[in-house]
This record gives C-alpha cells, sequence and structure tokens, in this order.
C-alpha cells in the first residue's frame, strides 16, 4: 500500500494512492481510525484493516469515481506527528567521503556500531514550501535519505527480527543549515539547531509487501533486509546525486537493536537512514574541492527547488523560502 496524508478544511485525512489518485479512506469505511498514528498504534491488525481496504478499492469498480488526483490534495507528511524522529549514519561511502574532504581517515568505530541522533519531531513537513530564516541560508543544504516509521511497540528487539517492527518506507530531505551546524558541533554537541527548523518526508507511506521485488542480501556480516531502489536529487531540475539503498553498510533491522536496547520504541517512531552517497552538498562541494582548489561550491538559495526520487517511493518536492 501507499498511504497519504492530507488535510482537508484543515481536518486531518488519510487516503489510500492508487494509479496517481488518493482514495479518501473515511468515504469507504467508517471503522477506519481518521489518522496514520491511530493506525500504527493498532500494530499488525492496523495495517491488515487498511490493505483489505486497499484490496476492496482495487476490485470494486464502483469505488473508483472516489479517487482524486494526488496534486489537487494539500499532502502532508506521511505521518505528521510522529513520537519521535531518529536519524542514523548508515551509508560508508557518505561517512567515508566526508572525512576524506576534510583530511582524515576512515573512523574505525564506524564498523563496531550504528550511531544515530534525535532531530525535531514537531518540525516534520511534507512536500511544498520551506520556509527558512536567514541564517538558514548560511550554506543551505539538502540530504538524500529514506526513512522508516515503526508500527509495533517493542524494548531490545533483536536485529533478527526487527524488519518485523518495520510499517514502511518514505523519502526523507534531512535539511540541514550547515553554519550554524558546524558552530554547535565545535561544543560537541548536535546537530540540532542546523537541523531544528525543517525535515520532510514523502510523498507517501510505501509498505514493505509492495516493495518485496527489490529485496537484496545485506553487505557480508550484517542482518536484515536491504532494499535496491535508486535513489536521486536534482536541484532546479539537474541532477546533483545518485544512490542505492542496497548501498547501506548498516541495516534498518540492526539500526533498530541498537535504538532500542534498554529503550522502548513506540508505534509512528521515525528513524532515518542517514545520507547516501553523493546526497548532499557538503560531500559534493568537499569532493569538488580536494579535487580542484578553483572548484566553486553550491548551496541552496531562496527560490531553490529539490527533487528527490526514490524508486517505489515516489517524488518529493520541496520549494525553499525565506520566513
Amino acid at each position: 500500500m501507499r498511504i497519504v496524508t492530507y488535510l482537508e478544511q484543515d481536518i486531518e485525512r488519510i487516503g489510500l494512492f492508487l494509479d496517481g489518485l488518493v482514495y479518501p479512506c473515511h468515504l469507504i469505511s467508517k471503522e477506519i481510525p481518521k489518522d496514520l498514528l491511530s493506525i500504527l498504534q493498532q500494530g499488525d491488525a492496523g495495517l491488515a484493516q487498511l490493505q483489505s481496504l486497499n484490496q476492496k478499492i482495487i476490485s470494486d469498480s464502483n469505488l473508483q469515481n472516489l479517487g482524486i488526483p494526488i496534486d489537487q490534495l494539500q499532502v502532508q507528511a506521511p505521518l505528521p506527528n510522529p513520537p519521535s524522529f531518529r536519524d542514523a549514519y548508515a551509508f560508508r561511502q557518505h561517512v567515508e567521503t566526508s572525512r576524506a574532504n576534510r583530511g582524515l581517515e576512515m573512523i574505525p568505530e564506524f564498523d563496531q556500531f550504528p550511531v544515530f541522533y534525535f532531530s525535531n519531531h514537531q518540525a516534520i513537513q511534507g512536500g511544498g514550501e520551506v520556509k527558512c530564516m536567514p541564517r538558514h541560508f548560511e550554506h543551505l543544504d539538502f540530504e538524500l535519505e529514506v526513512a522508516i516509521i515503526i508500527h509495533k511497540k517493542g524494548r531490545n528487539i533483536k536485529a533478527s527480527e526487527a524488519d518485523n517492527y518495520i510499517a514502511g518506507l518514505m523519502i526523507l530531505n534531512d535539511i540541514s543549515a550547515r553554519t550554524l551546524q558546524m558552530e554547535e558541533m565545535k561544543l560537541n554537541l548536535g546537530p540540532a539547531k542546523g537541523k531544528d527548523f525543517a525535515s520532510a518526508f514523502g510523498p507517501y507511506l510505501v509498505t514493505m509487501d509492495e516493495l518485496a521485488s527489490y529485496k537484496t542480501s545485506p553487505k557480508e556480516g550484517h542482518i536484515g533486509a536491504v532494499y535496491g531502489l535508486k535513489m536521486s536529487c536534482t536541484v532546479n531540475g539537474i541532477q546533483v546525486s545518485s544512490g542505492s539503498l542496497a548501498d547501506m553498510h548498516w541495516t534498518f533491522a540492526e539500526i533498530i537493536e541498537r535504538v532500542s536496547y534498554g529503550v522502548t520504541l513506540y508505534p509512528g517512531d521515525i528513524i532515518g537512514s542517514g545520507t547516501v552517497g553523493t546526497g548532499c552538498f557538503l560531500e559534493l562541494n568537499g569532493t569538488g574541492k580536494r579535487k580542484d582548489p578553483n572548484y566553486q561550491e553550491q548551496w541552496l538559495q531562496k527560490g531553490d527547488v529539490v527533487e528527490m526520487e526514490v524508486t517505489g517511493l515516489g517524488k518529493l518536492s520541496n520549494t525553499f523560502i525565506e520566513e
């Protein structure tokens, strides 16, 4: 399934996306909870209820006229109100290249355990305009990622079981104000303030059954499902990044094991993958300057349009404006 959250007269609604149309769940069944978080809190039963509705839409021709073109809706992030949002650091290429750009060797601890930080779970949005303060435009950056949503409560979850806790995948633009971030991290904290204003997700949540054909093997010595989904990003129509979700060094299952050690995960908790290799200007600029001292850096400017596309997960588009 592909699950969409949208606003209708300021009321949050959920719908199922099929063949370019969104089918409002509340018009088809009165038994479906009104928002995605309520569905996730029902665990497997909640997703099964939605799956049944999805099949009903496919098989019942009388429901076809209920579909609404997605571009006619005020689409939100698939889950606008997560209980928490963590972001991991799972792609070796991004870490290794970023360190090389700073004249540093690859840090050995990267291979010992997956790391993550907490971001602002109250600053969640979907596609559309991203409002930035003037200082955010000082080295404003995109970050091309994929995120998961947890749909079952769990604690001390083993990696061998962790994939069963994932409701689905969605695109994540982990927007970064690099000047604020770098100032803060000199004090060995952060990168909180550089991420605090916006994190964009969407356009919908794709459940794992939709992605079964893309499943591939993890890196040697690792546990958990990995999916061969192509990832790309354009800025103002020009491609700047490309990679694959299959390049994750640490799997989402292993990240869940680390996150849940001595900690309870709840339905609706979001976990990001971290940035794919070539997936941000910080990395691209560093590589360019390392190869050519005259390389002209690029950062996001007012009015720029960033479009991220991931196989099976759709396209997420954001325009950056000054607040």
